[in-house]
């Protein structure tokens, strides 16, 4: 995948975030930052005008390069993550432990009782 196209595709999915989860309103990024900037985490403010330069740039400016792909596939997903609801993450935590605790109680019952359930399973 090109440069511009990873910027462009990263960029998609922050407006889409923005707008759905913060109701934000505009056309490009920055407009979108701009419109829901009092609901965003404040440390996240800066890195989302970093990406919505890099994209005006790349896009716009025909002898621009992007050098520091690192640093921008750093900053997108550090901003993908603050951004995206943290509820989906919390309940399949809370999901995996359950499982893994309801099956971790079934082993220790079958290991204290397992005289008793040889018996039945076992024999004919």
């Amino acid at each position: 995948m090109s440069d511009i196209e990873q910027v462009v595709t990263c960029t998609r999915k922050l407006e889409t975030l923005l707008r759905e989860q913060y109701h934000a309103e505009g056309k490009g990024l920055h407009q979108l930052i701009t419109s829901c900037q009092q609901r965003l985490p404040r440390h996240i403010v800066g890195k989302l005008r970093f990406i919505a330069t890099v994209r005006n740039k790349i896009v716009h400016d025909d002898h621009y390069r992007l050098d520091n792909r690192s640093d921008f596939m750093a900053a997108f997903k550090q901003c993908q993550r603050e951004l995206t609801p943290r509820s989906g993450r919390f309940v399949w935590r809370i999901a995996v432990s359950l499982m893994l605790l309801m099956t971790l109680a079934a082993a220790a019952v079958y290991y204290a009782h397992w005289d008793l359930l040889d018996k039945h399973f076992f024999s004919r």
